[in-house]
């Protein structure tokens, strides 16, 4: 059976980064997408892009009257449209949500933004980093002593924005479908790397996340929540937070009767454990380390990289990995009992 969404008309306009990610989520799940390339012209990238996947693109100029009048003539028959402009971008070109609702009630009109539609930043140029650093986000990522550590662009680009935003398009789709008005969302990256941290701000109102970057449960602070090399410049990662889990990974490395290790939640002690840890995996390869933890509920994986992931058995077994158009790149996810997910097309340049 075809996806979810089948039968759910999405309009792109075209940007980078979170909002061709959210339109990839909706086209994988069964939705026909239709990107507007600006410029009068395609682009000549797509082909090799995974974020611009599985759905037509065409140019329009919404400079003109007359790209702006088949816009139109188009979202009339949508059900949502997707932009990434600042703030009053799409609302100068005629194309604001008050016209576009106008036109059709039904709209789900979703806005992506880094600052968000309003507030003293609106109209400021960012990027991720800025956006995580503004939610507080940033801060928490990084090693005792060392500088707040971006993770790439996974908070706030696709994280806090575009998985926002493709589950909000999905939300408003359905209260459109129970009867509800269109819908105008402003998603922000800002908004949403906040509530990622939702669990973190938790934590510290439990007491659970006392100290400060790196010193923590989750942060690398903890010596059973961390990554270490290997004899062979590789790395592997642990994660034993379970006491049950804790003890089997002391078994394995031999520590099952060292009473240093016995405390695990004593703070005061885990730079030195940390420090023992590391020396004890720098002994063994990565591969030889697989041998013995791989598979067992120590938690425990290596650290791959982009072509081993690919090829590990268990990301072969599942599909993880796909090939279209000769670019290697994630497969749709998640899954579905009994429905397709769209298998990714990629775009003729």
């Amino acid at each position: 059976m075809p996806g979810p969404l089948n039968g759910v008309r999405i309009i792109e306009i075209a940007g980078i980064g979170p909002g061709p990610f959210a339109a990839m989520m909706l086209a994988d799940h069964g939705a026909e997408v239709l990107r507007i390339e600006r410029g009068g012209a395609t682009n000549p990238a797509a082909a090799r892009d995974p974020l611009l996947r599985s759905r037509t693109h065409i140019a329009l100029d919404l400079k003109s009257p007359e790209g702006v009048a088949e816009l139109r003539a188009l979202v009339r028959t949508a059900d949502g449209l997707i932009e990434g402009f600042r703030p009053g971008v799409m609302e100068r070109l005629g194309l604001g949500p008050e016209v576009l609702l106008k036109d059709n009630p039904r709209l789900v009109y979703g806005r992506m933004t880094g600052w968000g539609q309003t507030g003293p930043l609106a109209q400021a140029a960012g990027h991720d980093i800025n956006y995580i650093a503004l939610s507080g986000a940033l801060h928490a990522f990084g090693r005792q002593g060392g500088p707040p550590t971006p993770p790439i662009n996974m908070m706030g680009d696709f994280g806090g924005g575009a998985m926002m935003l493709a589950f909000a398009m999905v939300s408003a789709l359905f209260h459109v479908q129970r009867g509800g008005q269109g819908q105008v969302i402003d998603c922000a990256m800002t908004d949403g790397s906040a509530l990622l941290m939702a669990m973190i701000w938790g934590f510290r109102a439990q007491g659970m996340w006392p100290g400060g970057r790196g010193e923590n449960l989750l942060d690398t602070g903890a010596p059973f929540y961390d990554s270490y090399e290997t004899a062979d410049g590789k790395w592997v990662s642990v994660g034993s937070i379970e006491p049950q889990f804790y003890a089997l990974l002391r078994e394995k490395m031999g520590l099952a009767d060292d009473p240093d290790f016995a405390a695990q939640h004593d703070r005061r002690h885990w730079p030195a454990l940390k420090a023992r840890l590391a020396a004890l995996f720098a002994r063994k390869t990565r591969a030889e380390w697989c041998a013995v933890m791989e598979g067992t509920d120590i938690c425990f994986a290596p650290v791959l990289d982009f072509d081993e992931a690919a090829a590990h058995p268990h990301n072969v077994a599942r599909g993880t990995f796909v090939e279209a158009g000769g670019v290697r790149q994630p497969a749709p996810a998640p899954r579905y009992s009994g429905l397709d997910l769209t298998p990714p097309a990629m775009p003729k340049a």
